[in-house]
């Protein structure tokens, strides 16, 4: 929060003081005072011109550790974008407008810098963001987020820790605010510097709990997985988005193809997130009863009046398009071996006695996805373990012989 909008919110807290006995005025105003300094809650400094990006290229370079986040624009644009990037140091919040028509590539080199550490709080989405909008890579970073799930903290959000740990309440009214318009309100530069401005103690707290458990080296891992997110292509066809999609025929899989098609179109023309034109709901049930006439499209529940008005017309061409379409049928898996099911259920079984143990998810001790490929590639010994888990060497020495034992059917 600005200096300005702290002073005026613990003036409030003076004023009751006041009213309520007014011989400790005095001593309101020094705890005011404190309250502000103590924070270091002075005005974040806004970077919109070259010049300013430059200097703030040079001073986050100059420092060890520094705190990261980013707001973007997914629920109103059909091609979300960074709108905002947010840094603190231990003495300053900086707020960066990539849309001020800068050029922010700079920034490239403080996150590549393996001599800065980069601290975010749920940094995937960050890092996919950052890198499919400008190109960025990765080195050194340490997320909050995946350092309280390790420790096995019960509250995850920033806002929880930040309450926990702070005694800070933050107001979460601009969680989902577009944050591509221009201006942004005091309020909400307010709001998004508060996402940086405590990341570095909170990092020094959490990265001392784990140092006490003996998990830093597992959170490690993990920052390293994550500053190699990016976006995965999404091949698969936009029916798949659509819940319940397997359970219609090969003809009605037709229409909702068209359907959603249609739904793309409208939202790129649009330049809205295609659940903003028509939910999913709207587009299953067409697909599944395929009405003929507008009338027959009323009777769709979550199609409001404005909606048909709207789309009735594309709705129907596409419904009849999707019937004399070729049936979509689904490829089905080959069913897994019995000996293959058999390994699975034994690591998944051993997997959540371990998590349990240590308090955390089961995740945490493995991933789904390196459980299963574990249990397909059946290692034999401990160098072929080794092989599949090169990517997480803490966790084969911890768990190596656990696994294996696991895969053998053997009490671990």
């Amino acid at each position: 929060m600005s200096y300005t909008v702290a002073f005026f919110r613990h003036y409030s807290v003076f004023t009751n003081l006041q009213y309520i006995q007014p011989e400790i005025s005095y001593i309101a105003w020094l705890i005011i005072l404190y309250m502000i300094f103590a924070h270091n809650l002075t005005t974040p400094l806004y970077i919109a011109t070259q010049e300013e990006v430059q200097c703030l290229v040079d001073a986050l370079r100059a420092e060890k550790q520094i705190a990261v986040d980013t707001e973007s624009d997914s629920l109103y644009v059909y091609q979300e974008k960074v709108c905002l990037i947010q840094f603190s140091t231990p003495n300053h919040d900086y707020l960066v407008d990539p849309l001020s028509e800068i050029d922010v590539s700079p920034l490239g080199s403080v996150f590549s810098d393996p001599s800065v550490e980069k601290i975010f709080h749920a940094a995937e989405y960050d890092v996919i963001c950052l890198r499919r909008d400008y190109g960025f890579n990765f080195n050194n970073l340490f997320d909050t987020m995946q350092a309280a799930r390790v420790l096995g903290l019960p509250k995850l959000g920033l806002s929880s820790l930040l309450e926990e740990y702070f005694s800070v309440v933050v107001n979460k009214r601009y969680q989902k605010a577009n944050w591509g318009k221009r201006p942004l309100p005091q309020e909400m530069l307010d709001y998004a510097r508060l996402d940086t401005h405590y990341l570095i103690p909170l990092r020094k707290i959490l990265n001392s709990e784990l140092e006490k458990i003996d998990r830093l080296k597992v959170a490690e891992e993990d920052f390293i997985r994550i500053s190699h997110s990016c976006a995965t292509q999404n091949e698969k066809p936009c029916y798949m988005a659509v819940r319940g999609y397997h359970t219609l025929n090969p003809q009605q899989l037709a229409v909702l193809n068209e359907l959603c098609t249609y739904r793309e179109r409208r939202a790129f023309q649009a330049n809205l997130p295609p659940f903003k034109v028509l939910s999913s709901t709207v587009l299953f049930e067409a697909a599944r009863q395929a009405p003929s006439t507008k009338e027959e499209l009323a009777s769709l529940p979550g199609l409001s009046e404005k909606l048909l008005h709207r789309h009735a017309a594309g709705l129907l061409e596409a419904i009849t398009l999707g019937q004399n379409q070729p049936p979509i049928y689904l490829n089905h898996r080959v069913k897994p071996s019995e000996a293959y099911i058999m390994r699975l259920e034994n690591l998944k079984k051993w997997r959540r006695q371990c998590a349990r143990e240590k308090g955390v998810e089961s995740d945490v001790v493995l991933s789904r996805e390196i459980v299963e490929e574990i249990a397909k590639a059946n290692p034999q010994n401990d160098h072929e373990l080794a092989e599949l888990m090169q990517e997480m060497p803490e966790r084969f020495r911890l768990y190596h012989q656990f696994i294996l034992n696991a895969l053998h059917g053997e009490n671990s």
